[in-house]
């Protein structure tokens, strides 16, 4: 079975200038383009953008519901050292729960490293398969 890797990155909130981009609506799209073409040129296929909660401390003791937009990548996972063996689970495979995403140690990383801009094709974009 292929394993995947994931990462989520927060979706740019404003376009970046560029020669020959006018208008806010351009700008914006242009900064998207060229982070997923960041994110292409170093392997990581596009999934899906999603807007999610997140809960927010406001003052000292009251918290507030702000809703974050995400860019999900995926790629077959790397593991970092051939020579590494694989992990012992210590539940027989049986014993994992079917379906769920997470039971397969899926790697997630946060954040922004994206500093190579790159190209990438149609052939780029792949949906990784939904379960068994």
């Amino acid at each position: 079975m292929t394993r995947y890797d994931y990462k989520v990155i927060p979706a740019p909130s404003k376009g970046r200038k560029a020669p020959g981009v006018k208008g806010a609506e351009a700008r914006f799209a242009h900064s998207i383009q060229e982070l997923m073409n960041e994110m292409a040129a170093e392997g990581w296929c596009y999934q899906r953008a999603d807007i999610l909660p997140s809960t927010e401390r406001v003052g000292l003791t009251s918290s507030q519901t702000v809703y974050r937009s995400v860019l999900v990548f995926f790629r077959p996972h790397q593991p970092d050292d051939a020579t590494t063996a694989p992990a012992d689970n210590s539940e027989p495979e049986d014993r994992q729960e079917e379906g769920n995403p997470l039971a397969h140690n899926d790697e997630i990383e946060f954040g922004e490293d994206a500093d190579t801009p790159g190209e990438h094709g149609p052939e780029s974009h792949q949906t990784p398969p939904r379960g068994p």
